[in-house]
C-alpha cells in the first residue's frame, strides 16, 4: 500500500487502540488524532476539531495532507462526516451517512436484515403507547425495549418488570420492541469495502457495571479475545449468514457500506441471531482485537477505503489471548466525577512488559498531570499465552493504577479462562 499519513477522529480508548496499532505500522509516516486525549498524545499529534462538523474534519485532513481519515465514533458517521471527507478527495475509513443508518436507526437495520434474510430477533417498531403495549404483550417477559435512535449504547432496557418496560417505551419517540434472545453474546467486527468482507476475530464484552453481570448497563466494562468456548466455525457461519448478505443488500440499495461493520450476536438455542449492528469499531472490544492482530492496520483500513480489500493477504493473528479491564470513575454510569488525578501509569509502562494502558476519558490539567475527564477513564489491556495469563497480567497492571473513587469489575474473562483451563485438564 505504501507510505501513508493517517488522521484518526475521536478521543476515547477505541481511538487510542487504533492509534497505538497505527503507530506500530512501518507504512505510517505521520499520525494525527483529533481531538484525542492525554494518552493518545504519546503516539499521535493532537489537533482540536468539532468531530460532528464534516467540513471542519475534511478541512483539517486537507491541511494535514492526510492520505487516510479513520472515523472512530458513531455520531460523526451518522452526521455524514465520512461523506464530507470523501467529497474533498481524501480516502476515508467509515461508512456514509446513509449506510451508517444501520447503527443510527434500529428500524432501518431491521428492514435491511429482513430484506437480506439475516437471522435476528422478531420485532415491532412502535410509535404510540398502544402499539408498544401490544408488542410487549405479544412477546412477554423478559421485555426488550430499544430506542430507535442513537443512544451511545444505553438506549436498551431488558427487564421482567412490565412497568419499567412501559416507561422506557413512553420515553422514546420511536421504539423497537423485540423478543428476548437467550444465550451468550459475541461481538464480531468485519472490515468491508462495500463488496468484499474480511471478518476479524470475535470478542466478548461485559456490559453491566458490577461483578456477576449485576448493576446498571454501561458502555462496556471489559472484554476478551479469543472465545475458547465458541464453535471454531462461528466466524465463517456469521460471514455467510449475516455479514456478507447485509453488505450485499446495502450495495443493492445503492448505499454501499464501506468501513467497519460490527455485528452484536446472540448464540441462542435456535442458532446465531443478530442483536444489533454498529457502524464502527466497538469499545472495549477493539482494545483486545487489535492487541492480537499482527497484520499492519493501515494497509487493511486503506484497502477498505479504496475498494481493494479483495487484494489483501489473509489476516495474521497472534496465537495468544488479550484481556482489557475498564477503570471507571466514581459514580459511573451515573453522572461521573471528573478532575481526579490518575497515578501509576509510569509504573505500568516500566514494570508490565505485556500490559498497556489505553486512555478513554482523560485530559492533561494545567500542570500537565493526567486527570479523569469522563465515565470510563482507562482500558487496561494485557496479552498472554492464554486467557488466564492475559487476565493475570491485566489485573496486575490495574492494581498499579490509582484513581480516587474509581471502580472496575474483577471477573472479566474469569469464567472463560476457567473453562479453557478445565478443558486443557
Amino acid at each position: 500500500m505504501g507510505p501513508v499519513k493517517v488522521l484518526v477522529i475521536g478521543g476515547g480508548a477505541r481511538e487510542h487502540a487504533l492509534c497505538r496499532a497505527l503507530s506500530h505500522d512501518p507504512d505510517v509516516t505521520a499520525l494525527y488524532c483529533a481531538p484525542g486525549n492525554a494518552g493518545i498524545a504519546d503516539v499521535a499529534e493532537l489537533h482540536p476539531v468539532d468531530q460532528l462538523d464534516g467540513d471542519a474534519v475534511a478541512g483539517l485532513a486537507a491541511r494535514l495532507e492526510a492520505d487516510l481519515v479513520v472515523v472512530g465514533p458513531e455520531a460523526p458517521l451518522v452526521a455524514g462526516v465520512a461523506d464530507a471527507v470523501r467529497a474533498r478527495g481524501i480516502d476515508c475509513f467509515g461508512p456514509s451517512r446513509e449506510a451508517a443508518r444501520l447503527e443510527g436507526s434500529k428500524a432501518f437495520a431491521k428492514d435491511v436484515m429482513a430484506a437480506a434474510g439475516v437471522p435476528t430477533a422478531r420485532s415491532y417498531v412502535c410509535t404510540t403507547p398502544e402499539e408498544a403495549e401490544e408488542a410487549l404483550d405479544a412477546f412477554g417477559a423478559p421485555y426488550v425495549v430499544k430506542d430507535d435512535g442513537l443512544a451511545a449504547g444505553k438506549g436498551v432496557v431488558v427487564t421482567s418488570d412490565l412497568e419499567a418496560a412501559r416507561a422506557h417505551a413512553a420515553s422514546c419517540e420511536r421504539v423497537v420492541v423485540e423478543e428476548y434472545l437467550d444465550g451468550p453474546e459475541v461481538s464480531l467486527f468485519a472490515v468491508t469495502d462495500g463488496t468484499t468482507v474480511v471478518p476479524l476475530q470475535p470478542a466478548q464484552d461485559f456490559k453491566r457495571a458490577g461483578d456477576g453481570d449485576t448493576g446498571p448497563n454501561t458502555g462496556g466494562m471489559g472484554a476478551y479475545s479469543p472465545l475458547p468456548w465458541a464453535d471454531p466455525k462461528l466466524v465463517d457461519e456469521v460471514l455467510r449468514t449475516v455479514l456478507q448478505p447485509t453488505v450485499d443488500e446495502l450495495r443493492r440499495r445503492g448505499t454501499p457500506f464501506s468501513g467497519l461493520l460490527y455485528a452484536g450476536l446472540a448464540i441462542t438455542s435456535r442458532g446465531v441471531r443478530v442483536i444489533e449492528f454498529n457502524a464502527r469499531f466497538g469499545d472495549p472490544e477493539t482494545q483486545v482485537v487489535l492487541a492480537r492482530l499482527k497484520t499492519p492496520l493501515a494497509g487493511l483500513l486503506r484497502a477498505a477505503a479504496t475498494g481493494r480489500l479483495a487484494e489483501i493477504e489473509p489476516l495474521r493473528w497472534s496465537d495468544g489471548a488479550a484481556v482489557t479491564v475498564v477503570v471507571a470513575s466514581h459514580n459511573y454510569p451515573g453522572t461521573p466525577r471528573t478532575g481526579d488525578a490518575v497515578e501509576g501509569l509510569e509504573e505500568v509502562a516500566e514494570k508490565d512488559e505485556h500490559a498497556f494502558v489505553l486512555h478513554a476519558g482523560t485530559r492533561l490539567d494545567d500542570s500537565g498531570r493526567v486527570v479523569s475527564a469522563g465515565g470510563r477513564v482507562l482500558s487496561v489491556t494485557a496479552t498472554g499465552a492464554d486467557l488466564a495469563e492475559a487476565r493475570e497480567r491485566a489485573y496486575r497492571a490495574v492494581a498499579r493504577v490509582r484513581l480516587e473513587g474509581s471502580h472496575h469489575r474483577t471477573d472479566i474473562a474469569r469464567a472463560a479462562a476457567e473453562q479453557a483451563a478445565a478443558e486443557k485438564g
